[in-house]
């Protein structure tokens, strides 16, 4: 996919990343590196708890949606990194065996008044898994190069 910059994007584009199925291993995994409660570490506690089985962070699922769209290329030469992320909602449990894709939607392009060369650019993720549910949702603000000239 080519690089796009700022002035590339406009209100309303979409993206979409291909799948990746989440494994039980990999959940337990990282649940032990980063977000280790009983519900993602342990299917039989997890199988006690109000989700009824095992389920993967919704840290892992927010770092695998933005992994799929970086690694798409979309930004591969004009990302400058984010001053952050917006209205992070977690809306569905992720269990093992899903397969998870990013929907990606620019909201809104804004260059910046006091460096010519760069902007922010709004993008509103959406992960969904193989039934088209969407599992979780969040705003980006990539700090974007503009286009070289």
């Amino acid at each position: 996919m080519d690089t796009r910059f700022l002035d590339d994007l406009t209100p309303g584009q979409t993206f979409v990343t291909p799948g990746l199925t989440l494994t039980e291993a990999e959940i337990i995994d990282f649940a032990w590196r980063y977000d280790p409660q009983p519900f993602h570490l342990d299917a039989e506690a997890a199988a006690k708890s109000p989700y009824g089985g095992l389920i993967a962070s919704g840290f892992q699922s927010l770092a695998l949606c933005f992994r799929l769209f970086i690694q798409s290329g979309v930004l591969a030469e004009s990302s400058m990194g984010s001053p952050g992320i917006d209205e992070l909602r977690w809306l569905a449990p992720v269990r093992p065996g899903d397969t998870l894709h990013g929907e990606i939607e620019v909201l809104e392009v804004r260059p910046s008044k006091t460096k010519p060369d760069r902007g922010i650019a709004r993008l509103q993720y959406r992960a969904a898994n193989q039934r088209g549910e969407v599992v979780l949702g969040f705003i980006v603000n990539h700090l974007l190069r503009r286009r070289p000239s």
